[in-house]
């Protein structure tokens, strides 16, 4: 059983092709800039998916994939339910089916490694490479997630490297220059999608009742948005700006 969310069908931003989106329920981080702080509590407006829903849904959407889509597991975190995700990507795997996950890989564990073995692609979101500029963005620290790129690169795990460019948080040419630095000797790494701020989750920190902190933030320029492109793509081969 899956605690999820929601579920979005024809998803075309996460992962190649065209995707059926599952949005897991929990997170342990909370970012300031989150899309979707409906999904940080561990339970909130959730119920429980078994295998068999889970898998009727898939087989319904795959007219749909081609032959780059299929499922992604997002949320939230999906690494949270990684003892529970993992049979059903098995499942999905041994179907034929192309499996993706979009984590912040804040968690390695045992279950998570057999998770990674029913994966073949893995979207993963460093917020930053400073540990105090991580803590401020996201509430928790990225030594786990730097653990897990390496863990990715010593399996050649494929993944799509994403990073979300906020004015006056994440934008410090000097971490650009270090989230290059890291990821440069990590052939596994296919792109990186630099992703622009955005405020089209606010409406929900009113509906919730949280303050959204990033209020008077302005979203990126063009100039800004180019520049972190080319300090980036002196150090790996594909940088693209979604």
């Amino acid at each position: 059983m899956i605690r999820l969310h929601s579920v979005e069908s024809l998803g075309t931003y996460d992962g190649p092709g065209v995707r059926l989106v599952f949005f897991t329920q929990g997170c342990n981080f909370k970012c300031k800039y989150c899309a979707n702080p409906d999904t940080i509590d561990k339970t909130g407006e959730s119920r429980f998916f078994n295998y068999e829903e889970l898998m009727n849904l898939a087989r319904s959407q795959r007219p749909f994939f081609g032959k780059r889509g299929g499922i992604t597991m997002s949320g939230g975190e999906p690494l949270m339910q990684a003892k529970a995700i993992a049979p059903f990507f098995r499942m999905l795997q041994e179907e034929g089916f192309n499996t993706c996950i979009d984590t912040n890989g804040s968690y390695i564990t045992e279950d998570v490694k057999e998770l990674l073995e029913y994966t073949d692609l893995v979207l993963l979101d460093i917020k930053e490479m400073d540990e105090q500029a991580h803590i401020n963005i996201a509430g928790a620290s990225n030594k786990a997630t730097l653990r897990f790129t390496k863990y990715l690169h010593e399996i050649n795990k494929p993944v799509w490297a994403r990073y979300v460019l906020v004015p006056g948080y994440t934008d410090s040419e000097e971490h650009l220059h270090a989230l290059g630095k890291f990821l440069q000797p990590m052939k596994n790494i296919e792109k990186l999608e630099i992703q622009p701020y955005h405020k089209l989750g606010v409406h929900k920190y009113e509906s919730l009742g949280w303050k959204y902190e990033l209020e008077n933030v302005p979203q990126n320029t063009p100039e800004q948005l180019i520049k972190a492109k080319e300090i980036l793509t002196e150090y790996i081969d594909e940088v693209i700006v979604n």
